[in-house]
């Protein structure tokens, strides 16, 4: 019993940590460009990444196959978290973690290869359900042209499901550590805000301790911390006991962002809130219990996915 609870409080402790990111990431965009906020973040997970490999029994290089994966990989998550992150300069913190979560039940549907055409009538009953909360979120005090943020969040949660489709698809079959993509990833990711990001890097000499706490949070625990944790965590507990309690995060991002970011809920936005909630919830009982009486496997979004969070 006490191992159960050790391993619920390490994924609970994950899922807050993603949702106290959102207000982390809107805040540090404040303070810098949001490319070097990006290249910040990368450039510190990479090199925490790369120490935790080096220091690992028997880690061993990367293979080609990892390499490969990787930059390729590293690319797609490169892309979510531009969308992300921009988006979340231009929306609150909490409309960001409930939007992102559409991820969990547009995964399934653009997973060909798990037999998703095969999802029961329930399941796009949920993600419409999904779909209906996102409308009232962006609706704020009433019905109006969505946010660009709103609009940059729901691109990125639409990459984001097409990225851990990619994963699933690009990992079958194939021996690979999900560490040393995770740092090969990183490393690719550093690559590519480097350059348009050469000329501002003296800016991040001017941010006070506050903006590096930022930064250190979004790079070592946002990102390193909760990829570790949730691997530790997910191989002590079965996956629906994962999946459930790391979709605790848009709750955990709402309540950061009301608590500490001084947002506010409309009637609206508190109802899509609770619709987001309960269809997400309600997409992943579905799928599961597909995937269950199916001998495919649907990739589930944070479970399973490699990636810098």
């Amino acid at each position: 019993m006490s191992r159960v609870r050790s391993t619920d409080a390490v994924l609970l402790l994950v899922a807050a940590v993603w949702g106290f990111s959102y207000l982390a990431a809107k805040t540090a965009t404040s303070a810098l460009p949001v490319l070097l906020v990006l290249f910040a973040r990368y450039g510190i997970s990479a090199a925490a990444c790369l120490l935790v490999v080096a220091l690992g029994r028997g880690a061993g290089r990367c293979t080609r196959d990892e390499l490969r994966l990787g930059s390729v990989l590293g690319v797609t998550q490169a892309a979510i978290l531009v969308l992300e992150t921009y988006g979340v300069a231009h929306t609150s913190a909490a409309n960001a973690g409930l939007i992102i979560s559409l991820t969990v039940v547009l995964t399934p549907l653009l997973d060909r290869s798990a037999g998703a055409a095969g999802l029961p009538p329930r399941y796009f009953a949920a993600t419409g359900l999904c779909l209906l909360a996102v409308g009232l979120l962006v609706s704020g005090n009433g019905f109006h042209e969505p946010r660009s943020g709103d609009l940059l969040i729901l691109a990125a949660a639409l990459v984001r499901a097409a990225h851990v489709a990619l994963v699933g698809r690009l990992t079958a079959r194939r021996r690979v550590r999900p560490l040393q993509i995770t740092a090969v990833q990183t490393v690719v990711g550093t690559a590519l805000f480097l350059v348009p990001v050469a000329g501002s890097l003296p800016r991040l000499g001017e941010v006070g301790a506050a903006g590096w706490g930022q930064l250190l949070y979004l790079a070592l625990f946002c990102s390193v911390f909760a990829f570790l944790a949730q691997t530790w965590a997910v191989q002590r507990s079965s996956a629906s006991r994962a999946s459930l309690l790391l979709g605790t995060e848009p709750v955990w991002a709402v309540a950061v962002g009301i608590g500490l970011g001084g947002e506010h809920l409309t009637v609206l936005t508190a109802l899509g809130a609770v619709l987001m909630v309960a269809g997400t919830y309600w997409g992943q009982a579905v799928e599961r219990a597909f995937r269950a009486s199916t001998p495919s496997e649907v990739p589930s979004p944070r479970a399973t996915e490699p990636t810098v969070a």
